[in-house]
């Protein structure tokens, strides 16, 4: 947005997770219809295929972010998008060791409309690069396969926790979108799962993603080994908070990129340090409750 108004291109949100706004937000200007499903980083999920007929309807392109689902899951040119994008320093690569971005096009014409952007401004991917991409989307069915199993089994396990008010995953039944991810990505939800704290503070959600042993602390996700981000901190850090928050992304929300580690682990670990948040909680109930008496 920065960017583009300087440019002169007006950039306009709505939630697209119910297609009507979508609808209503498009203006006799508007050329470009841009969503990620699922989302980064509350997993809301759009109806490709009915925001993909508004689209048409307007003579406007639709172009899907596919990261979090990758192709394995969900190939939204087939649901009617125009253009998919991916980074693929997540899953497509799956080994946390590359930096890449794709583009695909649906057309001929617009894939040579890429094409000369590219070549204009020199965003190639160096060789080798490209070789690990595709070595990665070799394991990428595997992979996908069992991320998607696993964080399942942690998102269900997360829902059983008092310190959890909430769990952001599609494939749970409690996900506002489970209906539209069910027909979407039939073959599973992906790797990644976001939880909301009770104590929805910055001090909770620190203490929980430095507690954890097997789950690392950084902003990527995608790979083999399973990470965790506290985005307030991390990636959304640049947006004033009452934006942030009115976008669902609380102080207390937590993101988990589930990795090819096994299952009951990843869940003992996530165990132990819930547990060692609710030990601190008390701890500090205590000791503001003897401060009290001693007053």
């Amino acid at each position: 947005e920065h960017v583009y108004r300087r440019l002169g291109i007006d950039i306009v949100y709505c939630d697209t997770t119910v297609a009507k706004n979508v609808a209503a937000t498009i203006t006799g200007k508007t050329k470009l219809i841009w969503l990620e499903s699922p989302s980064n980083p509350t997993l809301k999920v759009s109806d490709i295929a009915a925001i993909s007929q508004i689209a048409k309807a307007h003579n406007c392109l639709l172009c899907v972010d596919n990261t979090f689902a990758s192709p394995i899951l969900q190939r939204p040119i087939e649901l009617g998008a125009d253009l998919v994008v991916h980074s693929g320093t997540k899953y497509l690569g799956g080994h946390s060791d590359l930096i890449a971005g794709i583009a695909v096009a649906k057309t001929p014409e617009l894939a040579k409309e890429l094409k000369f952007i590219q070549n204009a401004s020199g965003g190639i991917l160096g060789p080798f690069d490209c070789f690990l991409t595709i070595r990665g989307i070799e394991t990428l069915p595997l992979r996908i396969e069992r991320t998607s199993q696993s964080a399942l089994a942690v998102a269900k396990f997360l829902e059983t926790r008092p310190e959890v008010a909430r769990v952001y995953y599609p494939g749970l039944e409690s996900h506002p979108n489970y209906a539209v991810a069910q027909r979407q990505q039939p073959d599973g939800a992906g790797g990644i799962v976001a939880l909301a704290l009770t104590e929805d503070t910055i001090e909770a959600a620190t203490k929980l993603v430095t507690s954890t042993k097997y789950f690392k602390l950084a902003e990527s996700l995608g790979g083999a080994k399973s990470l965790l981000c506290h985005p307030a901190t991390m990636t959304h850090k640049s947006i004033p908070a009452a934006t942030r928050q009115a976008s669902g992304v609380a102080d207390g929300l937590v993101r988990l990129s589930v990795g090819l580690e096994d299952a009951e682990d990843l869940i003992a670990d996530l165990a132990q340090a819930l547990d060692q948040l609710a030990a601190a909680k008390a701890a500090h109930v205590v000791t503001k409750e003897g401060a009290l008496a001693l007053a």
